[in-house]
C-alpha cells in the first residue's frame, strides 16, 4: 500500500479541477491506498461552510468531502498560516482538520510516498 498526500491549494469552484481531483482521491482510496489531504493557500476555501457553487453552474462538492470518511480518508490537514491569512478559523470549516504550521509542512510531506 502506498501513502498518497493530495495538496489542495486551489480555490474551489474555479473550473472543474477540484471535482477531478476529488475523483482521483476517491479512486485511490477505493483501491485501499492510504490517502490524506493537505489544504493550503487558497485551497483552505474548499472546506469553508456555506458555499453555493450551483449558483455558478458548478457541482456541489461538500457532499464528496463529507463522504471521505466512508473511504477511510480521515487525515485532513490544514496549514494554519494559510487559514489565518484568509481570515478563517477552524470553526468556519465544514470538516474537522488537523492543523499544521508552514514550518512543519515538509515534515508532514516526508511521511508520504506520493505527493500530488
Amino acid at each position: 500500500m502506498k501513502k498518497f498526500l493530495f495538496i489542495m491549494d486551489k480555490p474551489p469552484h474555479k473550473g472543474i479541477e477540484l471535482q477531478e481531483k476529488l475523483d482521483v482521491i476517491l479512486t485511490a482510496a477505493a483501491f485501499d491506498q492510504k490517502v490524506a489531504l493537505l489544504f493550503l493557500d487558497d485551497g483552505v476555501f474548499q472546506l469553508k461552510k456555506g458555499q453555493q457553487p450551483e449558483k455558478q453552474g458548478l457541482k456541489e462538492t461538500a457532499s464528496i468531502f463529507n463522504a471521505l470518511n466512508i473511504y477511510d480518508v480521515n487525515d485532513l490537514y490544514i496549514e494554519v498560516d494559510s487559514l489565518q491569512e484568509r481570515g478563517l478559523r477552524p470553526g468556519d470549516l465544514s470538516l474537522p482538520v488537523k492543523e499544521f504550521y508552514r514550518k512543519d509542512v515538509n515534515v508532514l510531506m516526508a511521511g508520504y510516498d506520493i505527493i500530488i
